[in-house]
């Protein structure tokens, strides 16, 4: 309960995880909660003082953390002893580069330019023999990063295709760690209002 009340007033959650047994059924629970409330995450790993390999380990951890919670690819992941106070440091910097992120302000411009060559790599398939047409994006908000893009059928366009576009936006404008909400939106008519007119 204390943890779903501090992830409803944080921006960033620092997931601790115990280096020993990474990533158990209540981390991952925890994680995805934060993740589908919008807030930025950071790993910190504990007890990294009682690893012996701790680049194999860290390459464990990272490979989990990937497949595990593929919703916020790039985690940053802070492995440090709670015990010797080794790696601590490191934590803060981590959670300031999120928070950046989080707070992440795309121009108009540059996000549709994006968009046609994102399409024009890999157009959206066609659904009963009609094309799906993505006209126009924005971003709407921050905190974390909403987007909104004008599609036509909207409701049809497979989660696959929403996926790749969320994966996009992230890698062209280095959006790390962080929810990125896409909303689809069916194209204003302008003649809609006239025919109700007449």
């Amino acid at each position: 309960a204390d943890a779903l009340r501090a992830i409803k007033f944080a921006e960033v959650a620092v997931l601790l995880l115990d280096a020993e047994h990474p990533f158990d059924k209540q981390d991952l629970q925890i994680a995805d909660l934060a993740l589908r409330e919008g807030r930025a995450l950071v790993i910190a790993v504990n007890k990294w003082d009682l690893i012996e390999d701790k680049d194999e380990k860290m390459g464990e951890i990272r490979e989990m953390a990937e497949r595990l919670l593929p919703q916020a690819p790039g985690i940053p992941i802070t492995p440090f002893s709670a015990l010797t106070g080794a790696g601590v440091n490191r934590l803060m910097p981590a959670v300031v580069k999120v928070y950046i992120d989080w707070n992440a302000r795309v121009k108009t411009s540059e996000l549709n330019d994006w968009l046609q060559e994102a399409v024009h790599r890999h157009a959206p398939p066609a659904v009963s023999g009609q094309r799906i047409k993505l006209r126009y994006i924005a971003q709407t908000k921050t905190r974390p990063p909403t987007f909104v893009a004008q599609c036509t059928r909207a409701e049809d366009l497979p989660t696959s295709y929403k996926r790749y576009l969320v994966n996009g936006i992230r890698d062209a404008f280095d959006i790390k760690a962080v929810p990125i909400r896409l909303i689809l939106k069916k194209p204003d008519n302008p003649y809609a209002k006239e025919k109700k007119r007449h």
